[in-house]
């Protein structure tokens, strides 16, 4: 089987949330398959220097700062980078937020916030690319779900919910686009060792547990992720729509 299968060579991919952890990751990746790469973040500062730590690569970085929550902020970033730069060909929704607290005193405006950011942000975002992508007639949208699409742990049920409609939405993108040419799917990271999760890796009472609960018997490295993202993006997966993809070390095969 060719390379060029899983080649992203002339392609430009956006990946929100992208100035550190599993998005800085997926971006280093995806670079290093060929793809040009749009960075994404809030905090410029951070974003400035994702930029040149990837551009010292060797690779074509742009950096895209706006906020993924806000739909007029999303539309209008999209929009003005397909007009001044050129398509973006593949969407990576990783922008992503977590909150622990028990259910009883969840705070509401901490429930809002997940809302908003793990899951109105995919919505926003994929419709913004999605419109220059049916014109198109093809494109990739790969939504970051969470082994908490499927499974619970106690104090974070919002967060949970929110990673369940990330899956239901990437089944409702294919359904209505893939007629148009795009592929849309999910991956959905098991636990791994980001800023995101340096609370539960610091703490020897979960890692411990974590390692007998997974068959794979550790964490995560981010870098693990990037063999199904670029799968995604690529030709190979042709055919593949409204799937979620599990990248857990197991732990949703297993009891």
């Amino acid at each position: 089987m060719s390379n060029a299968l899983f080649s992203l060579t002339g392609r430009r991919a956006l990946i929100t949330g992208s100035s550190q952890g599993i998005g800085f990751a997926l971006a280093k990746g995806m670079a290093a398959a060929g793809a040009e790469i749009v960075l994404n973040g809030r905090d410029e500062g951070k974003l400035e220097a994702a930029v040149a730590e990837l551009q010292d690569t060797g690779a074509t970085v742009y950096a895209l700062p706006f906020d993924v929550t806000d739909h007029d902020s999303a539309r209008t970033a999209v929009d003005g980078f397909e007009a001044d730069i050129g398509p973006i060909d593949i969407l990576i929704n990783n922008a992503g937020m977590q909150h622990r607290t028990p259910l009883e005193d969840f705070p509401p405006d901490a429930f809002e916030r997940l809302l908003q950011t793990n899951i109105a942000s995919v919505f926003h975002v994929g419709q913004a690319c999605a419109r220059h992508m049916i014109k198109r007639g093809t494109g990739k949208i790969i939504n970051i779900a969470s082994v908490q699409s499927a499974l619970a742990r106690p104090g974070i049920a919002p967060y949970t919910a929110t990673k369940g409609a990330v899956t239901n939405l990437t089944k409702g993108m294919a359904t209505d686009w893939a007629k148009h040419g795009l592929n849309c799917n999910a991956i959905a990271p098991g636990y791994f060792d980001t800023p995101l999760n340096a609370a539960l890796v610091a703490d020897p009472e979960f890692t411990t547990w974590l390692e007998k609960r997974t068959p794979a018997g550790r964490w995560g490295q981010v870098d693990e992720l990037v063999g199904a993202a670029v799968f995604l993006s690529s030709d190979g997966a042709s055919f593949v729509n409204g799937h979620t993809l599990y990248v857990d070390g197991g732990i949703t095969a297993s009891l």
